[in-house]
Order: structure tokens, then C-alpha cells, then sequence
């Protein structure tokens, strides 16, 4: 219960986020993704199955809230959520290097994946392009930045520590 408890209330912080306190930046042409970022973070510290559904609410609440196809953001967003999840077992979940990496690639996946609607005739693209690289480059450091320093003030490491799992074949 606790975890769908903390599920609604990160979903909820997101989407207050991208819908108010970053509406500014992204007025300027940074976009910082708040998505991709808390559905990297949400699967390093809960792993792939709820890294897919924390994925799957976030990008079905997102699309809600920007009224436009619904699972455009749900469908790249759980396949982050996954896949994040997935890594997290052979990962060192609390490498700065490690989670910037993750930040970056997931920006680029759900960035170019929403571009990817919005793509028009040939001279949009570079826009686009632009765009997508450059709330890739924004997201890497600042989330990474945000992770070290909640980490350091809290004492507490947000990715969850790394556990010894029992063999299957045992």
C-alpha cells in the first residue's frame, strides 16, 4: 500500500512540476524532462515492474494533462520504466557517471519519441533536432545535480541499495 501510496504522490509532484514551475524554462527553449527523470529514478530504486507501471500512470497523467493523443508519453515512458528496471539489477545504482547516462538516454528516447509527433515537413526538423539534444544535455546534469544533492542533505541514497538476490537455479 505504501508503494502506491509514494506511486500517486511522485506522479502528482511530476506533473505539478511540468505543468507549472517548469513552463518557464521551457517558454526559453530548455526543456528539462521531468518525466524521463522520475521514471529513471522511480525504476533504479523499485526495479522493472514498477518502473513500467510508474512509467505507464506518469505518461497516461501526462497525457491527460496536455490533452493530445492518449499514450503518447505512456507507451516510451514504461518502456523507460522497464528497461531502467531491468539494468538496475547489474548497475551501480548510485554512480553519478551511472545515472547521468540513464538520465541522458531516456531524455533522447522520450524526447524524440514526442517529436516524432510534432514532425512536420523536412524544415521543422532541425528545430526538433535541436530540441531533443538540447533537453537531453540539460536533463543529464541538472537531474544528476538534484540526485546528488537531495542525497547528500537526506544521508540516504534515492536509488535503494544494491541487494544480494538469490539464485534461481537454487
Amino acid at each position: 500500500m505504501r508503494s502506491v501510496v509514494a506511486l500517486l504522490i511522485v506522479t502528482v509532484v511530476t506533473l505539478l512540476l511540468r505543468s507549472t514551475a517548469l513552463t518557464a524554462l521551457a517558454a526559453r527553449g530548455v526543456v528539462l524532462d521531468v518525466l524521463a527523470f522520475a521514471t529513471v529514478m522511480w525504476a533504479l530504486r523499485n526495479r522493472e515492474t514498477w518502473g513500467a507501471s510508474f512509467g505507464f500512470i506518469l505518461g497516461l497523467a501526462a497525457d491527460l494533462d496536455a490533452a493530445h493523443w492518449m499514450g503518447r508519453h505512456a507507451l516510451m515512458l514504461s518502456l523507460i520504466g522497464y528497461g531502467v528496471g531491468r539494468l538496475s539489477h547489474t548497475l551501480m545504482r548510485d554512480s553519478r557517471r551511472v545515472q547521468a547516462a540513464l538520465f541522458l538516454i531516456a531524455t533522447l528516447m522520450h524526447q524524440a519519441w514526442v517529436a516524432s509527433f510534432e514532425l512536420g515537413d523536412a524544415a521543422a526538423w532541425p528545430y526538433l533536432l535541436r530540441r531533443v539534444f538540447l533537453a537531453a544535455v540539460a536533463t543529464a546534469p541538472v537531474g544528476t545535480l538534484l540526485v546528488a544533492l537531495v542525497e547528500r542533505v537526506s544521508g540516504q541514497s534515492l536509488s535503494g541499495h544494491a541487494t544480494i538476490e538469490p539464485d534461481p537455479a537454487d
